[in-house]
């Protein structure tokens, strides 16, 4: 055990456990281990849209994930950039925020890919709730938003448990008081951050990357009752067996298609359960 796993453990144990006592999300389908469609299933498709996320449910993954931001009369929608240029293909320029839903909505999100796609819209945040809802996890990638707007919009779909929020540790503690029913998934960030996380803020489940993530992180995690998901990025074999190794419990991928048949082949040999 590294200090800094230890230093962890102490703080786990000195602390009151404020976590519910079981993570109300549905177990992975594919070898132990959750499958995150990062911007959803978009291999030949257009990220972060509504064929994406169809995709991802077809496919069988456990989330998809999908970027948050603001419109410039308050509506929400799904795009990674902040700005709308490497997407609509000459239909529409600038940032998302300064521009209304109409005008985001007249763009083209599609052509760049194929022309099957041409026409292809931006997806409204209600959109992916009604497509997602008992279908599909959400990884909630917290961009820009009003967090008690959004957590509203997800308790009234009754998606509370539906739905992971991608956040740093602040914003996990801001959730947790606006929102206590949604599932906050905190990234500390290099494993140095990782005892004051758990500290402040007993999450059950943890992001993380495979830069920042380790086998001793796994472990400190694990101790702690949470969960570990972490950006499995390039999606390489190599890269998935390493992240096994670790025991790692969920991955983001760009390629969930490939990553769910090495899984269904290459299973976690005891899932940890918090």
């Amino acid at each position: 055990m590294t200090i800094v796993s230890l230093i962890a453990a102490i703080a786990v144990a000195a602390s009151p456990a404020v976590f519910s006592p079981e993570l109300p999300i549905k177990p992975p389908k594919h070898g132990g281990v959750y499958v995150m469609a990062h911007r959803g299933a978009h291999q030949g498709i257009p990220e972060n849209t509504l064929a994406a996320y169809q995709k991802g449910i077809d496919l069988g993954v456990d989330f998809v994930e999908i970027d948050i931001r603001t419109t410039k009369d308050g509506k929400y929608v799904s795009c990674h950039n902040a700005t709308v240029d490497s997407y609509t293909n000459g239909t529409g320029t600038g940032k998302v925020r300064d521009h209304t839903l109409e005008e985001l909505r007249a763009m083209d999100f599609g052509s760049r890919v194929g022309p099957q796609f041409k026409g292809t819209k931006i997806p409204t945040f209600e959109e992916i709730l009604n497509l997602c809802k008992g279908k599909v996890g959400i990884y909630l990638d917290f961009k820009d938003a009003d967090m008690a707007e959004v957590a509203k919009i997800i308790k009234d779909h009754g998606m509370e448990h539906e739905v992971v929020w991608y956040l740093y540790k602040e914003q996990a503690k801001q959730l947790q008081k606006i929102a206590p029913d949604c599932i906050p998934m905190p990234d500390p960030g290099p494993e140095s951050g990782l005892a004051d996380l758990i500290k402040e803020t007993h999450p059950r489940i943890i992001a993380s990357s495979m830069d920042d993530c380790s086998k001793t992180y796994v472990e400190t995690c694990h101790a702690a009752k949470a969960i570990v998901v972490a950006d499995c990025m390039p999606n390489d074999p190599k890269v998935w067996e390493k992240a096994m190794s670790w025991d790692l419990d969920g991955l983001q991928t760009d390629n969930p298609a490939e990553l769910i048949a090495w899984l269904d082949k290459n299973p976690k040999a005891k899932p940890f359960k918090p």
